[in-house]
Formats: structure tokens, C-alpha cells, sequence
């Protein structure tokens, strides 16, 4: 059995290894020429810009057999459609899966553009489809649609965009969006269809999984609560006619020893306060059933990372 790896391009910063410093927004902007001394600043040597860092990063993922990087969208992020084209150019292979809400776009203009990457990245685009966890994120968007009802939307934005990007003139009527006549312009029909990467655990978010997604992709879990879900997405899949893959994002730390990455774990708790987790936890607000899956896991306490362990090396 094959699989693929993707490996994911902060969109608010990073810490390179070349300093463990956080590199810093207001340092994004490209620098003068000849104003800097030799070394390094908040992780970034000097002479690069911060798209220049991102080009890095994609150059050596893709060297070391990465198929492609995800490149997540949040209301603290820049943004990643910007930040796959401005890097798309400097690679050869690498896929960029870009994640969004297709609520803040109209189907017809995201097939226009997704082609456009199509045609200029030479296919090399990957959607990681997200409907939004509700919440201050959700109104940060200016979006205040229930739960279900975002689901409902990203359905109907999925079933217009395949419309569109299949031939028109498409028309469309439904409850989110109208078309008439919409299409690609000629010079980009028959671009290759972007792969769809969806996430989401309530029912309404499987049942959208089984209508669009190409791969289901799923935080880490439990593998026994990770393995019902997929259960639940395969039988969904199969009953709409199509057949499930699946997917997980997941941080790993990787060390030539199990020891030593738990050691490294060790040394990374030493520099969170467990009572600021236990706040932002407390904080937490939202309908996301994904969100709310991961927090289940967390005891009240949380006094050193043994208390977030939910199997062997999760």
C-alpha cells in the first residue's frame, strides 16, 4: 500500500532551523538590498524575504520526497492561495493544498482561479475543504451560518464548482447560489480537476464526504475512535456509489529512538505553562464536533504532557 505525505507551510510564521526564533509578520516585507549584516533575523537568514523562506521550505520538503504541503487558513494567517502562487513557480512536483472556506468564495470565480493555478503550476493544486468551526473564528469571517447549514453551503459551492469546470454554459439555482451560463473561459477547459481534501466529523460533514471528497482527512485520534470514523465515511461513501480514502494530519516528532522523541516532548512541556492550555481549553467556544472530539480527550488537569497521552505515542 502507497500513501502520500504532505508536510504543512505555517501561513503566520514559522521557526526555521536555523534559529528557534518565531519569524514575525512585520518582518514578512521584502528587505532593502544591502541593509542588513550577515547573520540571521527571527529565523530568516538575511537576503531573504519571508516568500523566499516559504520557497526554501517547499525546495527541501520536495527534495526529501514530500509530495506537497498544506497551507492552513485561519483568521491569525496570511493568505494561502497568495502564498501557493507566489511559490508554485520555484518547485517542480510539489502540490499545494491549500485550505478554505468555500463560503468567503463564489464557485464560479474559485473555478476560474483554481484553473488558472492549474494551468500555471502545471496541476499541482490540492483543496483541503473546510466548512468553519462557528464561534469568534467563524464571525471573525463575518459568517454567523449554523452548523448544518455550512455544510449544506460547501455542498452546493462543490456541486457548482464541478458544474462550472465540467462545460457550460451551467446554470444553477439552489438555496446558496445562482448561475446562468457559467463556465470556464476556453483557454482553461480541461485543466485537471484540483483533488479535494475534507475535513469534518459530524453527520452532516460525512454525508458532504460522501457526496465530494476525493480523501477524507481527519485530526489524529484514538486509532479505535479514528477507525469507527472511517467506518462511518466508507459506508456513507459506498452508499452514494463512490469509494473512501483517507487521510491524517498529525504533528510528528521524529528521533532515531522512541526515547529520545519522548525526551524531546519533555523539553518542549517545559515551556508551557499547563495552566494556559487549561484557560484556552475552558475558553474554547464553537460547534466544531472535530474540536470537541480532540478536547474529550484532555483531562481537567493537565499538570505535564503524560496527562494528554491517549494511546502508545499519541
Amino acid at each position: 500500500m502507497s500513501f502520500d505525505v504532505y508536510w504543512r507551510i505555517p501561513m503566520s510564521g514559522d521557526r526555521s532551523s536555523w534559529r528557534n526564533h518565531p519569524v514575525r509578520r512585520g518582518d514578512w516585507s521584502p528587505p532593502i538590498p544591502g541593509s542588513l549584516t550577515p547573520g540571521t533575523r527571527d529565523g530568516i537568514p538575511d537576503g531573504l524575504s519571508y516568500l523566499e523562506h516559504i520557497i526554501e521550505v517547499a525546495r527541501a520538503t520536495e527534495a526529501a520526497g514530500f509530495v506537497g504541503g498544506l497551507l492552513p487558513s485561519f483568521p491569525q494567517t496570511d493568505d494561502p492561495w497568495v502564498a501557493a502562487a507566489g511559490a508554485a513557480r520555484a518547485t517542480t512536483t510539489y502540490r499545494f493544498m491549500v485550505a478554505f472556506q468555500p463560503g468567503f468564495l463564489h464557485p464560479v470565480h474559485a473555478a476560474r482561479m483554481s484553473a488558472t493555478f492549474q494551468r500555471l503550476s502545471g496541476g499541482r493544486l490540492v483543496f483541503n475543504v473546510i466548512s468553519g468551526g462557528g464561534g469568534p473564528a467563524q464571525r471573525w469571517w463575518g459568517d454567523t451560518t449554523s452548523h448544518d447549514d455550512r455544510y449544506a453551503r460547501t455542498a452546493e459551492f462543490l456541486d457548482v464548482f464541478r458544474g462550472v469546470w465540467d462545460g457550460g454554459p451551467f446554470d444553477h439555482e439552489g438555496t446558496f447560489y445562482s448561475v446562468e451560463g457559467g463556465g470556464l473561459p476556453p483557454g482553461l477547459a480541461g485543466q485537471p480537476v484540483p483533488e479535494i481534501y475534507f475535513s469534518g466529523s459530524s453527520p452532516a460533514a460525512i454525508e458532504t464526504v460522501g457526496r465530494h471528497a476525493d480523501h477524507y482527512l481527519s485530526w489524529l485520534e484514538h486509532p479505535d475512535d479514528l477507525r469507527a470514523k472511517f467506518d462511518q465515511v466508507r459506508a456513507t461513501s459506498a452508499r452514494l456509489g463512490r469509494t473512501a480514502r483517507f487521510s491524517v494530519r498529525a504533528h510528528v516528532i521524529a528521533r532515531p529512538t522512541e526515547e529520545e522523541a519522548w525526551d524531546e516532548v519533555r523539553r518542549g512541556w517545559d515551556r508551557v505553562d499547563p495552566a494556559v492550555i487549561r484557560a484556552r481549553n475552558a475558553a474554547a467556544t464553537g460547534d466544531s464536533v472535530g474540536a470537541a472530539r480532540q478536547l474529550a480527550y484532555q483531562t481537567t488537569t493537565i499538570n505535564g504532557y503524560e496527562d494528554l497521552i491517549v494511546a502508545p505515542n499519541i
